[in-house]
Parts: C-alpha cells; structure tokens; sequence
C-alpha cells in the first residue's frame, strides 16, 4: 500500500505524531515532511492528541480499566483513578466484562463529584446480538453512574465471523446505533488483539454497510512489527481514513518485558511515537502511575536510527510471538471462555 506525500501530511496532523516520528514511521526523511507542525499540545505533565476525526482532545496515556479493577482494596482503585485524572490523564478505559463489572462499577464511583466531567469515557461490550448488546450497554451506563458513554467500542473482534454477526440485521450494530441515536453513546469503535486479518475484515464489512468506525483499538508494540503486525497492515488504512488509532499491549501485560529487551518506558515511547491518539496502558499502582507520567514528561518523537535499534534488539525475541500471548493463545480471549456473553 504506497501512501502519497499529501497522504502523509494529513496523517501526522489527525495523529498528532510530529514529523521526526511520522518519517520514523514511514521512512521518510524528516526533510521530506519539515513543513508539518505536530497537531498535539502538552498542559502540565500530560501530552494530549487529537482522536481522529472527531475533534477531541485526549491524553497521550490513558489509563486501563482492566488493572483499575485489580488492587484488592477499592478505595485504592478509586485513589489510582482520581489521582490520574487530576494530573492530566482524560482518557478512561474499561469494559462490561472487566472483573465480572467490578472495574465499572469502581470506575462509576470514582468519576462521582465532578470528575465525570473531566473525562473523556469509554467501555466496551461484548454482545454480538441486539438484544444482548443493548442490555450491555445499559448495564454499563448504570454501573457507570453516567447518562452517556463518550466512546462505545465492540469488545474483542478476534474471530473472522464477528464482523458479519455484528452488522448483520438483529446484530449488535443496530443496538448500538439506537443508543447514539438516544444520546446514551457518542462515537463508536471497536477493539481486537488477535490477528490484524480479523481487523481489516471488520473494516471493510463495515464499509459494505456504509459505516466508518471513530476509532479502532489495537496491540502496538515493540514486537508487533514484527509478527503479524497490526502495525504495518491496520495503522495506515486507520490514519489514511482519519480513525482513531488506540493503541494497547504496549508491554503485553508485562510479557514483552519478560524478554529482557526493552524497558517499560521505552515500550511506552514507541507506541506514542506511532500515530496514536491515546496509549492505554494498564496501572494498578501509584508506582506504575508515575511511570505513565514519566513517559509522557521525557517522550521526544523518535528518528529513524533511534526506532531501527529499538526493533533491532527486538527482533529475535519477537519472531515467533511467545511474548504476544495475546495473539498466540487464547489467555487473552475473555469472550472464547464465556461465549454466552456474545449472545
């Protein structure tokens, strides 16, 4: 897929990637795209970006919903969250399945006494049906204490059938629109971590049904470039049509880190240099939220040189994906170990 010069503009621009990282990306030299101002802005110690086409403003960080609903003790999820928000990060993820809805309903508590507002909200559902697709949604809305969801996204698209269930007629599609239309959800995406084959098909069964996903959330990380890679095959299509591009698994959940190539802030630094709108990065300690910070704080656009040595020294370790359990096991398929969740 060769991608025009113009192309390439409007992609660092919607992305808020500066020209040193987009040329890293693409293999442009930084000269090449010198006339380009990076369409992002930094307030305190957070960076924030456009989300695709919507004209939001997120953070670069945003915070997991999966590891929100980890600590033991409650308060402390909730301590985690507010303190998160308060220095800077807007983006919140989570999902109706995270911890049977215990990260939602942790999550709802936490954004009481204003900070709802501060946030830019999302959560995802798994139903494939309408009818279990709607009763997600307002389980969600309710655990979340919230009259609306910011951003609604079809939860684990690993299977080739998930697009065709989804947009089929009595499928989750119609459910979902239904509560845009109520004002319950603003702007939908959908996520997925398995094969990028399965996001593709999901795109352009939308485009037959003439839908064009917010966003689209995905595995970006040191070692995805080099198996099966979302990187090479998703991101262009998603920035070429100015969809949002969500990274996760930037450490895949601490299995990446396991291979002893790379640090935690640099597997950090590498999603945020791709055109990523917000990486959302799991954080269950007062520890590892000062690290997220301290990526945004120290994060430069990477050069060519300096991204080459980073897949350099992953290279070997990535090859067969055993660090991407995510893509190579079902460890991480929530909804293949409960498929009456789909509906």
């Amino acid at each position: 897929m060769e991608i025009s010069r113009r192309d390439l503009l409007k992609i660092a621009s919607a992305s808020g990637l500066g020209t040193v990282g987009l040329a890293a990306s693409t293999g442009l030299s930084k000269q090449a795209l010198a006339q380009n101002q990076p369409n992002q802005t930094k307030t305190g110690e957070m960076i924030y970006r456009q989300l695709g086409r919507t004209g939001e403003r997120v953070s670069v960080i945003g915070l997991g919903g999966h590891h929100i609903g980890r600590p033991k003790d409650e308060e402390e999820g909730i301590r985690l969250i507010r303190t998160a928000i308060d220095r800077g990060i807007n983006f919140m993820d989570n999902s109706w399945d995270y911890h049977n809805g215990g990260s939602e309903i942790r999550m709802g508590k936490a954004l009481r006494d204003g900070y709802r507002q501060k946030v830019f909200l999302m959560t995802k559902i798994d139903g494939r049906t309408k009818e279990a697709a709607a009763k997600q949604i307002n389980d969600s809305l309710k655990r979340l204490q919230s009259d609306r969801i910011d951003l609604l996204q079809h939860h684990e698209i690993i299977r080739m059938e998930d697009p065709d269930r989804i947009f089929a007629p009595g499928g989750a599609m119609e459910a979902v629109l239904e509560a845009q239309k109520a004002g319950k959800i603003r702007y939908i995406g959908f996520t997925g971590h398995k094969d990028p084959l399965v996001h593709l098909r999901m795109l352009d069964v939308a485009a037959q049904n003439n839908f064009r996903f917010d966003t689209v959330q995905m595995p970006l990380n040191v070692m995805d470039a080099h198996f099966r890679s979302f990187e090479s095959q998703v991101l262009p299509r998603l920035v070429k049509d100015g969809i949002g591009v969500l990274g996760m698994k930037s450490m895949g959940d601490q299995n990446i880190l396991k291979s002893n190539t790379v640090k935690p802030i640099e597997c950090l630094h590498y999603a945020m240099n791709l055109p990523t709108s917000t990486v959302i990065t799991g954080i269950e300690s007062m520890k590892i939220l000062d690290q997220a910070f301290e990526a945004a704080k120290t994060f430069q656009p990477m050069n060519q040189a300096q991204v080459q040595e980073l897949l350099n020294r992953t290279r070997q370790a990535a090859a067969k994906g055993q660090y991407e359990l995510f893509k190579t096991t079902s460890q991480f398929d929530s909804t293949a170990l409960n498929p009456e969740w789909l509906g």
